[in-house]
């Protein structure tokens, strides 16, 4: 009787490795390439395009109080929802390790310059409290969705405090 179990169970193991393979195998080839998509999104052949990466560093101007640092950093945040629901700026968030580079930004521009402009709308960039370190950035196209997705699944808004 433990011979058949074996058997069995051996059957069905190698069943299932062989159909992940072959499944494997079938969506690697199943092309679903959107060319109205990419167009919209501006990728190139690869699926990708050019950003602008900003890391956000410990500014020279240190807040002078708990209600001035807290007024200004809710003003950043309002500075960067407006400028995500402009679409000019696609991702943003704190690194959480309290190093030098505080955060990153992904601006959907072309150039340092475009992104420098937006940069100067920051408050928090205005009072010296942070700087900006510009990058050009190549990434997948994909990022110009992620707004739209973070939307489908925030509960309530970081500002919402």
């Amino acid at each position: 009787m433990n011979k058949y179990y074996v058997y069995v169970i051996s059957v069905l193991i190698i069943f299932t490795l062989n159909k992940n393979i072959f499944s494997q195998t079938e969506e690697k080839t199943i092309n679903t390439y959107d060319s109205l998509l990419a167009k919209k999104y501006g990728a190139d052949d690869y699926g990708m395009k050019v950003y602008v990466m900003a890391f956000l560093k410990a500014g020279k101007i240190k807040s002078a109080n708990k209600e001035e640092s807290n007024k200004l950093q809710m003003e950043h945040l309002n500075n960067i929802i407006r400028l995500a629901n402009e679409g000019k700026l696609l991702l943003a968030g704190p690194f959480m390790d309290n190093q030098e580079i505080r955060g990153i930004y992904i601006f959907d521009v072309k150039t340092i310059e475009e992104a420098e402009e937006l940069t100067s709308t920051d408050p928090a960039i205005k009072a010296g409290v942070l700087e900006m370190e510009l990058h050009l950035w190549y990434g997948s196209a994909a990022l110009m969705e992620l707004n739209k997705i973070h939307n489908t699944i925030q509960k309530s808004s970081i500002t919402d405090q």
